[in-house]
């Protein structure tokens, strides 16, 4: 059985050093206070490594060979890489069966499950705080014909969408006045909410694909989302199934931002174009950074696999990556993901 891993080390200031002596992980700040974690009696669990600190090649090496899940952010906070045992890559059998239920009827009904999953969540959210829900689409979606996964992928990601567009106009009434945008923007947006929105989702974007590539599969063939050139398609889905508990966070946690904890920069956006795009400063967003971490680690009501009534999110969606892959490998017969169904209730 594998050791439980539940400390977390994250550099995500400036200026620090990790390394490691005599069997412990070795933290050093810019002011040269040290902090040990003992690798085998702290059970380390993730690692977090912003630009402008240093890591060790052996540091490196330990996390690798211990499989500890190790984030790398830009110094906005965005995930851009991670690392990534070699032992990620066996149970070929797995991605073997997942081909598979791309061209069977396995992969229609992931699809659904995905849509139907994500517009549940969003349901919660609205319910949470009295707003108008849609419980017709849920089914619509079920009735739903296709011959192919791409012909009814057509269908779903035009409902989603039409969907998607009226949850956003009603709970960016949820926020401050002054950040409210008039819809919701991914690819490159201006205003400072819609980036907030999307540096939250990149944090979740990264705990799903760790949890795909732990269960063996393959991040870059979905069901849901299209097959693209650099694009984690099958990420991209199990993360609609999350974004829900990310729109919760951030109603809460933006409440008390005010206009100048934003500020704005140039950007690239195209060849020989620039333009102006409203981020949090860098206080704010290491304040975001710190309460992401401690929300991936809040419990909600949702029974784990083996034990107990309550499980952390993070765990929630390591569970949900193993249960969809035990559907793939046809070791279940059916996988409809877990929904937490009262916000409210803590």
């Amino acid at each position: 059985m594998r050791r439980a891993k539940t400390k977390k080390i994250a550099l995500t200031g400036y200026g620090s050093f990790l390394g490691m002596e005599k069997g412990c992980f070795l933290v050093r700040d810019k002011n040269g206070e040290e902090k040990k974690y003992p690798l085998f009696e702290e059970k380390i669990g993730e690692v977090i490594l912003k630009t402008g600190n240093m890591v060790s090649t052996g540091a490196l090496s330990s996390l690798g060979f211990w499989e500890i899940d190790t984030m790398i952010l830009t110094r906005r906070g965005k995930p851009v890489a991670m690392l990534k045992s070699l032992e990620y890559d066996t149970h070929a059998e797995t991605r073997l069966k997942q081909y598979e239920a791309y061209k069977n009827a396995k992969g229609i009904y992931i699809a659904k499950q995905i849509v139907l999953g994500k517009i549940e969540g969003q349901n919660q959210v609205l319910k949470k705080h009295g707003l108008e829900t849609n419980e017709n689409v849920s089914r619509i979606i079920e009735t739903i014909e296709a011959n192919s996964l791409q012909s009814l992928r057509r269908k779903l990601v035009s409902i989603e969408g039409r969907y998607s567009a009226h949850y956003f106009k009603q709970i960016f009434q949820l926020f401050p006045k002054q950040l409210r945008p008039e819809r919701r923007k991914t690819w490159k947006a201006y205003d400072g909410l819609n980036n907030i929105f999307n540096l939250a989702y990149e944090w979740l974007k990264w705990k799903c694909h760790i949890a795909l590539i732990k269960a063996r599969l393959e991040v870059y063939l979905g069901f849901l989302h299209s097959i693209q050139h650099v694009k984690p398609s099958l990420v991209c889905d199990f993360q609609d199934l999350y974004r829900y508990l990310i729109d919760n966070f951030l109603i809460e946690h933006c409440q008390n931002l005010r206009e100048k904890d934003l500020k704005m920069k140039w950007d690239k956006f195209g060849f020989k174009r620039k333009g102006k795009r409203e981020y949090l400063n860098n206080a704010e967003t290491r304040r975001l950074m710190k309460k992401l971490r401690e929300y991936f680690q809040s419990k909600v009501k949702i029974p784990r696999i083996r034990r107990g009534k309550k499980q952390e999110i993070e765990t929630l969606i390591n569970e949900e990556a193993y249960l969809i892959a035990k559907y793939i490998r046809g070791e279940r017969q059916d996988w409809k993901p877990r929904i937490v169904k009262k916000l409210w209730e803590k």
